[in-house]
Order: structure tokens, then C-alpha cells, then sequence
């Protein structure tokens, strides 16, 4: 598949709790086998702090290199969180106050809102909302989807993304694994089959353990017969050079 028909997706994780390790961010696993569903590749990740100039320096980025940007974090009622007017000032729009969310609140809670739970209404303008089961949504705008921190909370919000965005070709992924063989020793028939197959991806990884050592070769692409040929081309090579204890794995 040519690359003008590649659907990709960046993410940014925004929160200083992830960046100082006091939270450990499994969002971005989730998002990737989410997205791997519907063709769409994650192709970059990054990190930043609750700080403006670093929020919206990557998000400029990411939306020009990508397809798609998907943001998790920074969307509560805290003064930290400040992706809403991140976002809003990367897009040269103002907030509101989104008035399904205000109802949504004011049911919830009852009686005035206090003004940290009005923050979680706020919604760039011309953006529309990425709905959750429960609790507030989250929003899009141009080709930003912007979600909850809270791995539950996001979740559930990305039930309601993959089906907005364009879909690609799913990618197909076998897997050999070799047991009592180091890569060292893999590498040349790995990378002589790789450049044979120029538009799949063949990656080697290696695995330690009590029951032993190995790696697990895995290919990757879109053509579906291609990686098939490429495993058994890839076998072949590895038993000519005296590899034997090897296993195909189906690895979707």
C-alpha cells in the first residue's frame, strides 16, 4: 500500500504525573490496538508537562504530520488543567461554556455549579463533543480528538472516535518465534528478507526468562499474502543456517 493511502494518528499525553512517574500512562497501548482496528497507525507519541508553550508547540506539530492527533490528559476541573485552552489558542478560537454540559453537570451535582466543575464544560468553539458513558465528554476540533487522563474515562470516550475518522487497511502481523538463538545470530537472515519485502515491517524481539532465551520475529503489512509468503521465506532462511527451534505464532 502506498504511503498517500496510509491512515496515521499521533498522541500526546499531557500531565506532569506521567513525565515525574508518579502515574504510569497505559493509555497509549490502549489507543494503538484501538485504532489498529479500524487501519489507522499510531506514528508518533509524545509526552509534555502541564505547560502551555509545550502543549500546543507539539500539538501544532502532530496535527500537521498527522492524520489525526488524539490528547489524553489535563481536561479536568484543576488550574492544571489547561488542555481546553491549549487547545482553543493553538486553533486561534475562543471557549465556551458547552451548554450540554452545563445541564450534564448541573444534573449530576444539582444546584449552582461551582466554578472548577464549570471548567469541564469549557469547549473551543466550532468544536463538538466526544461522549463517554459517564461523566463530562470530551471534545474534537479540526482533526484533534481531545480526552480524559483517567484510563476508564478514556476509554470509553474512544468508543465514540474510531468510527469519526478515516479508515485504513488493517495491518496484518505474523509472528515466528526462535527459542535458544540470539539475535546476534538472526540478524543477517532477518535483514536479507527484510530488504526483499520493502513495504512490510520485520522487527526482531528478544525475550528472557527462566524457561529460556529467544526472540520473536515478527512481520508486519497490509498485504495480507505478502506477509504470509514472508513468514515462510523468512523460516526458510533461518533453518538454512541451522536455526530449528521455531513456532509461528498468529499475532492480531
Amino acid at each position: 500500500m502506498a504511503d498517500s493511502e496510509r491512515v496515521t494518528a499521533g498522541v500526546l499525553i499531557i500531565g506532569d504525573e506521567i513525565l515525574s512517574g508518579r502515574t504510569q500512562d497505559i493509555n497509549l497501548n490502549f489507543i494503538a490496538k484501538y485504532l489498529a482496528q479500524y487501519g489507522v497507525d499510531v506514528a508518533e507519541a509524545r509526552v509534555v508537562a502541564d505547560a502551555k508553550d509545550e502543549i500546543i508547540g507539539a500539538l501544532n506539530t502532530l496535527r500537521s504530520r498527522y492524520d489525526y492527533v488524539i490528547t489524553t490528559g489535563g481536561i479536568g476541573p484543576t488550574h492544571d488543567d489547561i488542555t481546553a485552552d491549549c487547545i482553543a489558542e493553538a486553533f486561534g478560537v475562543g471557549l465556551i461554556e458547552h451548554p450540554e454540559i452545563i445541564a450534564m453537570l448541573s444534573s449530576r451535582w444539582g444546584g449552582e455549579l461551582t466554578a472548577a466543575r464549570r471548567r469541564m464544560a469549557r469547549v473551543p468553539e466550532g468544536g463538538s463533543l466526544v461522549r463517554q458513558v459517564q461523566g463530562p465528554p470530551g471534545f474534537t476540533i479540526g482533526n484533534v480528538f481531545v480526552l480524559a487522563g483517567v484510563p476508564g474515562a478514556m476509554r470509553s470516550m474512544m468508543e465514540d472516535v474510531g468510527h469519526r475518522m478515516r479508515t485504513g487497511v488493517v495491518v496484518v502481523s505474523r509472528t515466528v518465534r526462535v527459542d535458544g538463538t540470539g539475535e546476534g545470530v538472526l540478524a543477517e537472515p532477518l535483514e536479507r528478507v527484510a530488504k526483499g519485502h520493502p513495504t512490510l515491517a520485520l522487527g526482531s524481539y528478544p525475550f528472557y526468562g527462566p524457561d529460556g532465551y529467544g526472540s520473536n520475529l515478527v512481520v508486519r503489512g497490509r498485504d495480507g499474502a505478502e506477509v504470509e509468503r514472508t513468514v515462510v521465506e523468512l523460516v526458510e532462511a533461518l533453518k538454512a543456517i541451522g536455526v530449528e527451534k521455531l513456532s509461528a505464532v498468529d499475532a492480531n
